[in-house]
């Protein structure tokens, strides 16, 4: 699905730069990451290591172990912004991931996670969303681009109201508020930003089928210009317009961009997945942005 009408979807994009915008007014302060005061290196011992003065980040993946780093702050609500460059190579059989979480049996957590794969093939960027313990509504999505060659800002928008997922700035997944439906959202639980590079290769390259190569180690994936930014109160609060909620965060053109990278590059999506849920699809899947 991803590799079709490549050619219009590459002049579609760049064509149009600014994507989203992003109401100045909501936003009442951030702090732009410090690798050092913002994070813990948690495990991997000198696999994972901070440099540059505190401004770049590394991740190492070896056939001993993985490494990861967690933030010494939680946050409730904000928008997370954070520069990944993710393995090069034959990178089949890891996974990078980067999310947000709480803790314990009925935690709530946030998902980005990108599954390695083999030399020139794509990566796939797995999303998914945790509510109260239960998670289960992964949406899945080639890119637009190679996430090996530079950096590329992977960010997500948390209110009470939505989570939405960008890469570059570009919406390409939103999870609504459907309470009223039943659904749990996660709205109570602060949640740390937690990411680590390990081996998954039962399961992450082609269902486990392409096995993590260790003769291409150590894998590394690198992190830089960490920033969160919390919200006004106001811009919190809900609307009793749900239009307005929704152009407060992405604008027509930011809604374009959503349903392109849906339609071209999203190659997984629970809301459609029937076979997988026989009994009727999940209730939040009724409430499309």
């Amino acid at each position: 699905m991803g590799s079709t009408s490549h050619n219009n979807n590459n002049r579609f994009y760049v064509g149009v730069m600014v994507i989203v915008a992003v109401v100045a007014s909501t936003m009442v302060g951030s702090c732009e990451g410090n690798f050092n005061q913002e994070f813990d290196l948690t495990w991997g011992g000198n696999r994972a290591k901070i440099f540059g003065g505190g401004q770049l980040l590394s991740l190492s993946l070896d056939r001993v172990s993985g490494s990861g780093f967690q933030s010494k702050r939680e946050y409730l609500f904000g928008r997370i912004d954070m520069q990944l460059k993710l393995v090069a190579g034959n990178s089949a059989g890891t996974v990078t991931a980067y999310y947000l979480s709480s803790q314990g049996p009925t935690h709530d957590e946030i998902d980005f996670e990108f599954l390695g794969n083999l030399s020139g093939d794509p990566y796939t960027l797995h999303t998914n969303i945790f509510t109260q313990g239960k998670g289960d509504r992964e949406q899945q999505f080639h890119l637009w681009f190679d996430p090996t060659k530079n950096f590329h800002t992977y960010s997500v928008i948390w209110k009470p109201q939505h989570i939405i997922f960008l890469v570059d700035n570009i919406p390409i997944r939103v999870f609504k508020n459907a309470e009223s439906m039943g659904v749990p959202f996660p709205k109570n639980q602060p949640m740390r930003i937690y990411s680590s590079l390990w081996n998954a290769d039962d399961w992450a390259t082609r269902g486990g089928l392409v096995k993590t190569d260790w003769a291409k180690a150590p894998f590394t994936a690198y992190y830089r210009n960490f920033r969160a930014t919390q919200f006004s109160s106001a811009s919190l609060r809900p609307s009793t317009r749900s239009s307005e909620w929704q152009a407060s965060d992405i604008d027509a053109i930011g809604r374009r961009r959503l349903r392109w990278v849906q339609k071209y590059f999203m190659i997984y999506n629970y809301c459609s997945d029937f076979k997988r849920f026989p009994q009727g699809l999940p209730a939040e899947c009724r409430s499309r942005f």
